[in-house]
């Protein structure tokens, strides 16, 4: 099978963050057995889940990993023209959820390890597969877990996320989070005895946005982002049952995103304390009044030198050496962090063309990304 025909295959299994994506992993399995290739599964609690690991070539020595997530963002809401499950080529295109982000580089990947399982390797080959990174880069954590306890780890890591096929040193870092503001609830008739949680929560939205223009105006910068500054972001607010009732309870939900040289615990920290602050002026009328936090996820950023030997490495398998950090996170920061591992990020099509109706990937895309897998065998074959 040729890459668009394995990315036909792979759009057609629909793995919504939510839904299992065990029917895609058993078929990568069983396309890799078909080559004489094992691959490894490491399943969820729940088993409807699971990342997969494969090595092509000899196993005493690290090698090359390429590393794709297989998990697609809903399509609920959205006007596609056609099935969005099923791939459609049209117009040098290829359109299908997940044909982007990012089941192209998937399909290429898989399509070199068929070609390299009939090659003599004298590096390795790995190819690691994860769940649920539209979520939160969440599924692979336990992939890394396995690596880690390892004696051998690969030596580079090729992130496949679309990057037009150029080379991405770095991406920020996110954390998430849900602060809970408790008020006093009581008639709307008589408001101003009891203490509204929403307006408690607005409160602490505008001492976010304080801080943010704080950090615009004064934090620390890197240029080779479009945003070049640490963001903080309320991306969900939730409160109140009637408009007659005062409300006791308001949730709000936001994200630090953050650039190398901004230590996002120290932000959060901030936040805590400007919402103690807030707090103390109501606890006097009103001791409930509190605001608690909870961490709901978070990842690092990526920050691999330029200067570094896999940078032209890569850059010599690429046809073009341009050098980028991305705006969207990766699983890159994780497996480098806690795998001291090299990583990059390079995959075929554009995020521009992701997480909409009708995605797409463009079919020189794919073309320039197995030329990339071509070289990347060249130098990786006896």
């Amino acid at each position: 099978m040729d890459t668009l025909a394995i990315l036909d295959r792979l759009v057609g299994f629909a793995t919504v963050s939510r839904d299992p994506n065990r029917p895609l992993i058993d078929f990568v399995r069983g396309f890799l057995a078909g080559h004489g290739i094992e691959s490894e599964i490491v399943e969820a609690e729940d088993g409807r889940k699971a990342n997969l690991f494969a090595t092509i070539g000899p196993k005493d020595r690290p090698g090359v990993m390429l590393s794709g997530h297989t998990d697609v963002v809903p399509v609920e809401g959205q006007n596609w023209s056609h099935d969005p499950f099923r791939l459609r080529v049209a117009d040098g295109h290829a359109y299908g959820r997940g044909a982007a982000d990012m089941k192209g580089f998937v399909a290429s990947a898989l399509a070199l390890a068929a070609r390299a399982a009939t090659r003599k390797l004298e590096t390795p080959l790995h190819l690691a597969f994860s769940h649920d990174e539209e979520i939160g880069c969440v599924g692979v954590r336990s992939l890394i877990d396995r690596l880690a306890s390892r004696p051998l780890r690969p030596k580079l890591a090729i992130i496949g996320e679309p990057t037009s096929m150029a080379i991405a040193t770095g991406h920020k870092g996110k954390l998430a989070a849900r602060a809970t503001c408790c008020g006093v609830t009581g008639h709307s008739a008589l408001a101003p005895n009891a203490l509204n949680a929403i307006h408690l929560a607005c409160d602490f939205v505008g001492a976010l946005r304080g801080l943010q223009g704080e950090i615009e105006r004064d934090g620390p910068r890197d240029g080779d982002y479009d945003i070049p500054y640490t963001t903080l972001h309320a991306g969900r607010i939730e409160g109140g049952t009637a408009l007659n009732i005062v409300p006791e309870r308001c949730t709000v939900d936001f994200e630090i995103r953050n650039v190398a040289e901004d230590d996002p615990e120290a932000i959060l920290t901030r936040l805590m304390d400007e919402a103690a602050a807030l707090v103390a002026a109501q606890r006097a009328r009103f001791p409930q009044a509190d605001i608690g936090f909870e961490r709901l996820n978070d990842y690092p950023g990526l920050a691999t030198p330029a200067s570094s030997e896999v940078v032209a490495f890569l850059r010599g398998i690429l046809d073009q050496s341009a050098l980028r950090k991305v705006a969207f996170g990766t699983e890159g920061g994780l497996f480098s962090q806690r795998l001291g591992i090299p990583v990059l990020v390079c995959g075929p099509g554009s995020m521009e063309q992701g997480h909409k109706a009708d995605e797409f990937i463009a079919l020189d895309q794919l073309a320039a990304c197995d030329r990339m897998m071509d070289r990347l065998l060249g130098r990786i074959a006896a």
